[in-house]
């Protein structure tokens, strides 16, 4: 079991009296695996930090899914948008395993910032988002696509299945296995 400290190693450091704050505010649970934490639809009011297990982020359109973020253990999770302008979230989080999370919700985020500036830190998760607009915003192959997703998340091939990766990554399947075959 992660303790506060190792939670929020990753984003700064805080004092044992913040620590104590921090867990007092957040929530642990358990998600059981297809169970969503956030639904197309709905405004995001938590941010996740996965203990344990994996989630996918997918838009739907009712026929297909489109796979936006996967997200993995010792990972902060959220939908950037939908929580940073409290607008209708685009996408759908679900557990794509059994899983534990910490939850952090907004309202307990904001109480903690008022308690201690050091909680202002918090703020590098949402820089988390630049990892997707990396991957997309740049005109990278699919080499160089894998390649980045096997420095920055090199777990995601381990866990997920090829079809999901390549959704992921914006490619087929095909073309997935073809880059990991020669790899």
């Amino acid at each position: 079991m992660m303790s506060a400290q190792e939670i929020l190693a990753s984003v700064g450091s805080f004092s044992s009296h913040d620590l104590l704050l921090f867990e007092e505010k957040a929530l642990r649970k358990i998600v059981k695996k297809k169970d969503t934490v956030l639904r197309q639809g709905e405004i995001c009011q938590s941010v996740y930090f996965i203990l344990s297990g994996s989630f996918v982020q997918f838009q739907s359109d009712h026929v297909t899914e489109t796979i936006i973020d996967l997200h993995l253990a010792k990972e902060w999770m959220f939908n950037h948008p939908s929580l940073i302008e409290q607008v209708p979230s685009a996408t759908t989080i679900k557990a794509f395993e059994d899983a534990e999370v910490i939850e952090l919700s907004l309202i307990n985020l904001h109480k903690l910032i008022a308690r201690s500036q050091s909680f202002l830190q918090l703020g590098r998760i949402f820089d988390q988002a630049n990892h997707r607009t990396y991957l997309f915003d740049n005109a990278l192959s699919p080499v160089q696509k894998y390649n980045y997703i096997k420095n920055a998340k090199p777990l995601i091939v381990q866990v997920f299945p090829v079809k999901m990766i390549a959704s992921y990554l914006k490619i087929t399947p095909e073309t997935l296995s073809r880059v990991r075959a020669n790899y």
